[in-house]
């Protein structure tokens, strides 16, 4: 199994004839807006997952599941049923106002599991935290919410590929739900900024991996900028290598 991580949660995993991709978003910098996962990879993609509906998981989602036709997973709460047809949030468009039609996708709740193409896909209870947008000196508190585009759909997955398992919990904050999964790796964020901000800060990821017992681990969410701000979920890696390696991981 080959993983390639292309920062914030975007990630390719590779094995056999599965080419999966995990939250295809945007690189989130004024003026410097980017895919983050290469277009030469679209063509040939096989299961695109989704964690929630914000620019740097989903953007990219629309554009893939048409080159590749692949199956798009993704939470219930991306999307919605509009005169007898199945929709979802236009990643291209910010708010709740535009919905489109896009073949193929699979909406699950936590608990739910799905096999596409050989590929065991179980929805894992995640929380997005609230986030800070920096504007002109001012930083704006948005809350995930029922009407609120930020965080809409969060869920993380539970993917079995050949008998491997891989638990990818998107931004979430710390769950006790997640004790004792023991996948074979954890895709964690680590970036949060404290007080249940963006994700989970470093000491809980920590304790999230003392939860999860994995074999494996590959923070993400950290160190990525955000509009204008260079950084906006700073995370000292080292730091937190150490400590899951006293859990002998």
């Amino acid at each position: 199994m080959k993983i390639k991580h292309y920062q914030y949660n975007a990630f390719l995993i590779e094995d056999g004839n599965t080419k999966l991709v995990i939250d295809p978003g945007y690189y989130v910098k004024l003026f410097k807006m980017k895919s983050l996962i290469p277009k030469s990879e679209w063509e040939d993609i096989t299961h695109i997952l989704v964690t929630h509906g914000d620019p740097d998981h989903y953007v990219d989602a629309e554009r893939i599941a048409l080159k590749s036709s692949a199956p798009v997973v993704c939470g219930n709460g991306l999307t919605k049923m509009i005169d007898g047809k199945l929709m979802v949030v236009n990643p291209c468009k910010n708010g709740l106002k535009s919905w489109i039609q896009l073949e193929n996708v699979h909406p699950i709740d936590v608990g739910d599991r799905i096999t596409l193409q050989d590929v065991t896909i179980e929805g894992v209870k995640t929380q997005h935290g609230s986030i800070y947008i920096p504007i002109l000196g001012m930083k704006i508190r948005k809350t995930p919410g029922p009407k609120e585009r930020t965080g809409l759909g969060a869920i993380g997955f539970k993917i079995n590929i050949n008998g491997n398992t891989i638990l990818n919990l998107g931004d979430s904050l710390l769950k006790e739900e997640w004790k004792g999964i023991k996948p074979d790796v954890l895709m964690i964020p680590i970036g949060g900024l404290g007080n249940n901000t963006w994700t989970m800060d470093i000491p809980d990821a920590v304790e999230a991996v003392k939860l999860i017992e994995p074999k494996m681990v590959i923070p993400c969410h950290y160190n990525v900028p955000f509009l204008l701000k260079k950084n906006a979920a700073p995370a000292d890696e080292l730091f937190f290598k150490n400590e899951v390696e006293k859990m002998d991981i």
